[in-house]
């Protein structure tokens, strides 16, 4: 009874961070598999670290969008279901201020990482992971406060 309760009440934010996880695994996967085919061809570690920084973002930024709107279509209708554009737009904008300082944060710590672990001698696939999983913890606790600074989800 008590997990429902918890539930119900973190719904919002439980979702929202199960749609990070889902594409930033996606896009986890995608930048290792970009910076390996990269490596293999060049030999440059500062182009291999935004060849595959883009990577991710090509897939990240699109599958978020979708699997956000998927979960929050209702706040997007009204009871008569007409589109309530004005909540969409509130919701975009608050994500833009989130995402744009928390993608900052993202993009040097993972560039910053990866760069430093492919000109140890790391392959590229591993140098793009580890430099993946670094940024994301910093970017998960990031994104988080940030949303609760906008009120995303205001009761």
């Amino acid at each position: 009874m008590q997990i429902r309760n918890l539930f119900k009440k973190y719904r919002d934010y439980i979702l929202f961070n199960k749609n990070l996880l889902i594409s930033g695994v996606c896009a986890f996967f995608a930048g290792a598999l970009v910076a390996q085919l990269h490596g293999a061809f060049y030999d440059n570690a500062a182009v291999n670290s935004l060849v595959s920084l883009g990577a991710e973002y090509g897939v990240y930024f699109p599958l978020f969008a979708y699997l956000f709107y998927r979960d929050n279509r209702h706040r997007y209708v009204s009871s008569s279901g007409a589109r309530i554009s004005a909540n969409v737009w509130n919701d975009v904008k608050k994500l833009g201020v989130t995402f744009f300082v928390s993608e900052i944060i993202y993009s040097v710590t993972r560039g910053y990482a990866h760069y430093q672990i492919l000109v140890s001698g790391t392959e590229p696939y591993q140098a793009s992971m580890i430099a993946s999983l670094i940024a994301w913890g910093i970017f998960f606790v990031c994104v988080n406060v940030g949303v609760k600074l906008v009120r995303l989800f205001k009761k």
